[in-house]
């Protein structure tokens, strides 16, 4: 229990933390990882880039998301499922999206199966923090460490942060996928080991 218990604690705190950036520190921090990502080699090679929609106090995705596909990258979305598995859907600009469950904003094109995650070269998915061995600190909904064990292990798996949430250790449960970047405003795309 001990790691669920500290796991709690630290969401709440992360999420305190967030609620209490300002608009324009939001933004600033939002522009630098989009820029890293969009520089990244992995992402500019990628064909087919699976993301995610931000929501709340997230670092905000939609100028990445329309700079991938502008550019020509195929990119995947989720839509989460009844049972709290993530299907994909293509994205093709911001009159693609539609209200979702729990406040997301999800692709109204037809969906792809939970599958496929497995085709994209690039995977970006959304967490509070991660630490230095690739743990990564979601909402507690596991989607993310079902769809990341889907995805192959040469693929860049990237976690997108805000400054001060890439630490050198989180607790982890037996389920819990590592990811093998970590993307911040102030350090870039870092790779883990």
């Amino acid at each position: 229990m001990h790691d669920i218990e500290s796991k709690r604690l630290l969401r709440e705190e992360l999420l305190v933390k967030r609620a209490a950036m300002d608009a324009e520190a939001r933004s600033a921090a939002s522009r630098s990882l989009r820029d890293a990502l969009l520089s990244a080699p992995e992402t500019q090679m990628a064909g087919t880039v699976a993301a995610y929609v931000s929501i709340g106090s997230e670092p905000d995705t939609r100028g990445l998301l329309f700079a991938l596909w502008k550019r020509g990258a195929y990119v995947l979305l989720p839509r989460l499922l009844p049972d709290g598995d993530l299907d994909w859907a293509s994205y093709e600009g911001p009159d693609s999206l539609a209200p979702g469950p729990r406040g997301l904003l999800e692709p109204t094109e037809p969906p792809r199966g939970p599958g496929a995650v497995a085709s994209a070269d690039v995977v970006l998915v959304p967490a509070l923090a991660a630490d230095r061995t690739g743990m990564r600190l979601g909402r507690g909904g596991g989607s993310y460490d079902r769809a990341l064990a889907r995805v192959g292990p040469a693929i860049l798996t990237a976690a997108l942060l805000y400054d001060g949430e890439l630490v050198d250790e989180l607790p982890a449960e037996a389920h819990d996928q590592r990811v093998r970047a970590a993307a911040t405003p102030s350090e870039g795309l870092v790779r883990l080991p």
